[in-house]
C-alpha cells in the first residue's frame, strides 16, 4: 500500500506537510516494485560517471521520456537537480573561453547571465562559479520585475545573453512570469533557462510543468528539473535540444565528475513518469487540495507551496513546535535558506494528503495565520529580495 503523507516522530505519527512529494509517488507500489526487480537483476548497476560507464540502457529510457514529457528534442539524465543546474551554468560559462582559443575572454566575449533574485541556490552557485572563472557577467533582477529586467537587459551591451529564473519558487510558490519573459525573449533574442523542479509533474495537463501551463513550451531554451519533488525518486536532468546536451556533456563538470544515479533509482524513475500519466487524477487532486486551502484560509495561494512568514528565528521556531504539538510536520525555514526576519513555516500539498488532514492542518495554523498576530503575513513572492541588494551577483 501507498503511506499517507505520515512519518514517525519521537514514536509519534506525524502528517508530513513539509515534503515535496506532491503527486505522493514516493511509496507507490508499482515505484517500489520497480525498484525492487531493478535491484535483484542489476544490483546498483555500474558504478561509474555516465561518461564512463554508469548510463545504461535505463538510462536511455528516462532520458526519453523525459524529453516526449517536455517537448524537447533530447535530455540529459543528472545525479541530482543541482548537479544539473550547476552543469548548465558551467557548460554556458565555458561558451566564452572556447571562443576565446586560449586567452581570457575580454569583457565584451562574456556571457552576460540575467537572473531572479530569488533562484535556487544551485543556479546562484553555479552563476557565482563562472563569472569567478571570467567567463560571465552577473546580473540580478528583481523578483519577478520584468520591468527591471528589461532596463538590466537594454542596458547590456555583451551580445550573448541568458536569463534564468526558477519557474515555480520554492519558498514563496508564486510562478515566475513565463508569458513576459517570453515577450522579453522576442525583443531581445537571448537564451531562456528554467529550473523546473517544483513545476514539473504538478503543473499542465500532463504534467509537462509551468511551461505547459503557461502554453510555452517552445519559447524555453532550456528546461532543468529535478526527479527527487513529484517524481517522489532521485536526479535531476537537462531537456534542451541535442547540440545544447552535448555541450555540457563535455563541459558540465558536475555532470562529468559525478557516477551516474544507480540502476534501480533509474527504474523507479522510469516507472513514476509511467504512474503519473496513467493516474492523472493526482494531479486533478493536487490542485483541489490547492484551491481548499486557498477557501478555508482566504489566502491568494496559486501553487502547492504555501509559506506563512512569523519573522524571527525564534518566532518560527516556536510556530514548529506549535504544529509538531498538533501533529504536523511543517518544519520552520530560517537563514541561510531565506533573509533574516523573514523566517516562516513552509508548508506543501500532495495528493496522500486528504481533505480531512487539510483541514485539520488549517485549524492548527489558526493563530499563525495573516490577521492572527501583528508580525505574520503570507509570502506570495515578496521575500525581501535575498541575499543581495545591488544588481550584481
Amino acid at each position: 500500500g501507498e503511506a499517507s503523507g505520515q512519518e514517525e516522530e519521537l514514536g509519534e505519527k506525524l502528517i508530513l506537510f513539509s515534503g515535496n512529494d506532491y503527486m505522493g509517488l514516493s511509496s507507490h507500489p508499482a515505484i517500489r516494485e520497480a525498484a525492487a526487480k531493478a535491484a535483484q537483476e542489476y544490483g546498483m548497476g555500474p558504478r561509474g560517471s555516465a561518461l564512463i560507464c554508469g548510463y545504461t540502457s535505463y538510462h536511455k529510457l528516462v532520458e526519453e521520456s523525459l524529453a516526449e514529457l517536455k517537448k524537447k528534442e533530447d535530455c540529459l539524465l543528472c545525479p541530482t537537480g543541482f548537479s544539473a543546474n550547476m552543469a548548465v551554468m558551467t557548460a554556458l560559462g565555458s561558451i566564452s573561453s572556447l571562443l576565446a582559443v586560449g586567452r581570457k575572454p575580454t569583457g565584451d566575449e562574456r556571457i552576460a547571465i540575467f537572473s531572479d533574485a530569488l533562484n535556487h541556490a544551485s543556479i546562484i552557485d553555479g552563476i557565482r562559479l563562472v563569472e569567478r572563472q571570467r567567463e560571465a557577467v552577473a546580473f540580478v533582477y528583481k523578483h519577478c520585475d520584468m520591468s527591471h529586467l528589461d532596463f538590466l537587459l537594454s542596458s547590456c551591451s555583451i551580445e550573448k545573453k541568458v536569463v534564468v529564473t526558477d519557474s515555480l519558487f520554492s519558498m514563496d510558490g508564486d510562478f515566475a512570469p513565463l508569458p513576459q519573459l517570453v515577450e522579453l525573449r522576442r525583443k531581445y533574442r537571448f537564451l531562456l533557462v528554467i529550473d523546473d523542479a517544483h513545476g514539473t509533474l504538478v503543473c499542465g495537463d500532463n504534467g509537462g510543468g509551468a511551461p505547459e501551463l503557461f502554453d510555452c513550451e517552445n519559447e524555453i531554451d532550456i528546461s532543468v528539473g529535478t526527479l527527487s519533488k513529484a517524481a517522489g525518486c532521485l536526479g535531476g536532468f537537462v531537456a534542451c535540444s541535442t547540440r545544447w546536451k552535448r555541450l555540457i556533456q563535455s563541459r558540465g563538470r558536475s555532470f562529468i565528475f559525478s557516477t551516474a544515479l544507480p540502476v534501480p533509482v533509474v527504474a523507479s524513475v522510469h516507472a513514476a513518469l509511467h504512474v503519473s500519466r496513467k493516474e492523472q487524477w493526482r494531479r486533478t487532486l493536487v490542485w483541489r487540495h490547492v484551491q481548499y486551502f486557498a477557501s478555508l484560509t482566504k489566502l491568494d495561494i496559486t501553487s502547492p507551496i504555501i509559506s506563512i512568514v512569523v519573522g524571527s528565528e525564534e518566532a518560527a521556531l516556536r510556530a514548529g513546535r506549535h504544529m509538531l504539538r498538533s501533529g504536523f510536520h511543517v518544519t520552520p525555514i530560517r537563514p541561510p535558506t531565506v533573509p533574516p526576519n523573514s523566517c516562516r513555516l513552509r508548508i506543501t500539498l500532495s495528493a496522500s494528503h486528504s481533505s480531512d488532514d487539510i483541514k485539520r492542518l488549517v485549524d492548527a495554523l489558526t493563530p499563525w495565520l495573516p490577521g492572527k498576530h501583528a508580525k505574520q503575513s503570507f509570502s506570495k513572492g515578496h521575500a525581501e529580495q535575498s541575499f543581495t541588494t545591488s544588481s550584481k551577483l
